[in-house]
């Protein structure tokens, strides 16, 4: 998992090194979206850009918008099908075997309530396993526990246990599967 502290970013005070990560990320984000998806030439911009934390046989399906990516790490054998929105600053961390449908936001950071022009940036990890449905969206500070289900358009404030259902807004547990049905 990336181990970064709840951090607050001023958006006028950029430092050059974030100015230049950002017109890296929007680079990449505009080569990828306007790159047959699947084909030689777009596995080779993902691991290119993602290198080391894009594990293997893993897979981003474009169109792809965020911010700060280079704080995104995924693991083996994970599947983000397309449209996702992945606000990375705060730190993004998808364990191995996670599927996560179209549409889906993973959201780590927030503006400040009185000065908008702050982000408060906290980690979002979802464990091995984990399945997000379509539309979804996680919000800062939120981990998804092994083996849950995320369902379609749920709003997730807060922690999700390891294999639990959670659907609605926001996202409340509706049922527990049997980890015994797991392979693990």
């Amino acid at each position: 998992m990336i181990n970064l502290d709840f951090e607050r970013v001023d958006m006028r005070n950029l430092s050059p090194e974030d100015m230049e990560n950002g017109l890296k990320d929007n680079k990449f984000m505009f080569e990828i979206n306007h790159t047959l998806p699947m084909s030689e030439e777009y596995n080779e911009l993902l691991k290119d850009f993602f290198g080391d934390n894009l594990g293997e046989n893993s897979m981003i399906v474009a169109p792809i918008a965020g911010a700060a990516l280079s704080h995104l790490k995924v693991g083996k054998n994970v599947f983000i099908n397309s449209n996702s929105l992945l606000m990375a600053r705060g730190g993004i961390t998808i364990e191995d075997d996670v599927l996560m449908a179209a549409n889906v936001q993973l959201l780590s950071n927030n503006h400040d309530e009185y000065d908008r022009q702050v982000l408060t940036c906290k980690p979002i990890h979802i464990k091995k396993g984990a399945w997000i449905g379509a539309g979804a969206s996680i919000l800062a500070g939120v981990t998804v526990g092994k083996y849950a289900i995320v369902g379609a358009g749920a709003i997730v404030t807060k922690d999700v246990p390891d294999y639990a259902v959670v659907v609605g807004s926001p996202a409340r547990v509706v049922k527990t599967l049997d980890k015994d049905k797991f392979d693990d």
